[in-house]
């Protein structure tokens, strides 16, 4: 029974969502055209240290969903062989390439979510950007195509009555106390590793948010809005979701909105762009209903 079981365990696949994005690069071809991508990386989680990367380049005059399902199939084949299984989830964030996407993902039985929550793929496609293109023949300095940025700027909507609780606050939470948060009694929300060469008294700001007999629901109404950071517009602040969603949180006074800016500014800097939402009942409950790691991350402009 023992041998058997050891044999089940190496057969088990590792799981994961993935993180997708299709587009230019800035590379001309040989052939006078921009080179075309497909990059592909797994979520972060607790499930495996592991990450799935995978690229293929695209020919410009095959942009479509045909060879975008015929490299899904590609990538997912690969990754089998890798030790992974095929995800049920990939996030992509790219609006002008959603129908082409959707049709694709449509095609290989996985859903799609449009999302700016893929923090692991904005962190590969700047590797990229970096370290890898500039090197290649046919690279042009500066963008050939738009890319992913966190400047969004429509005009937020205030939170649905039903879900702003009955009191905010904004907190602060240390690296190292976010290094455990895989421990931590939660209902809903969002979690991953983050980085371990973090100086543990590093602080994180965050949101939190009580509502004494409606933190579940408030926090069932969060968990479908794919929260990605949370930024200030003069004194209001916004929380930016999903594919362009803004929500508007709160105003905050001039002086309080000045020290919050200069707090993300050094998060940025210190803590990685780390930030957090936590919604719970009351603050001294030690569970959370909900509780969501985002982070401000910035692309090359």
């Amino acid at each position: 029974m023992n041998i058997n079981n050891k044999i089940e365990q190496s057969l088990e696949l590792k799981t994961s969502d993935w993180e997708l994005d299709f587009y230019s690069r800035p590379i001309i071809e040989s052939n006078g055209k921009k080179r075309w991508e497909l990059i592909i990386c797994s979520t972060k989680s607790y499930k495996t240290k592991d990450i799935f990367l995978w690229n293929k380049k695209c020919p410009a005059n095959e942009v479509n969903s045909v060879w975008l399902t015929k490299a899904l199939n590609e990538a997912i084949n690969y990754a089998k062989k890798e030790g992974w299984a095929k995800p049920s989830i990939i996030r992509f964030w790219r609006s002008s390439m959603k129908s082409i996407i959707k049709k694709s993902l449509e095609a290989v039985s996985i859903e799609a979510l449009i999302s700016r929550r893929t923090y692991d793929l904005f962190d590969r496609i700047e590797f990229l950007e970096k370290e890898i293109y500039p090197k290649e023949k046919g690279y042009v300095r500066g963008v050939l195509a738009p890319t992913f940025t966190s400047k969004m700027e429509n005009s937020p909507e205030p939170l649905p009555e039903a879900v702003r609780g009955d009191a905010l606050t904004i907190s602060e939470i240390s690296i190292g106390e976010l290094k455990s948060a895989e421990n931590w009694p939660m209902e809903f929300g969002d979690i991953f590793p983050i980085q371990q060469n973090l100086d543990d008294k590093n602080l994180v700001p965050g949101l939190r948010l009580f509502s004494k007999d409606r933190s579940l629901a408030l926090s069932a109404w969060f968990s479908c809005l794919e929260p990605v950071k949370l930024t200030l517009r003069k004194n209001q602040l916004i929380l930016e979701a999903s594919e362009d969603d803004n929500w508007l949180v709160t105003d905050l006074p001039e002086k309080d909105a000045n020290i919050l800016s200069t707090k993300f500014l050094e998060n940025k800097k210190n803590s990685f762009g780390y930030q957090f939402i936590a919604i719970q009942s009351t603050p001294y409950i030690e569970q959370f209903a909900g509780f969501w790691i985002l982070r401000d991350i910035e692309l090359i402009s």
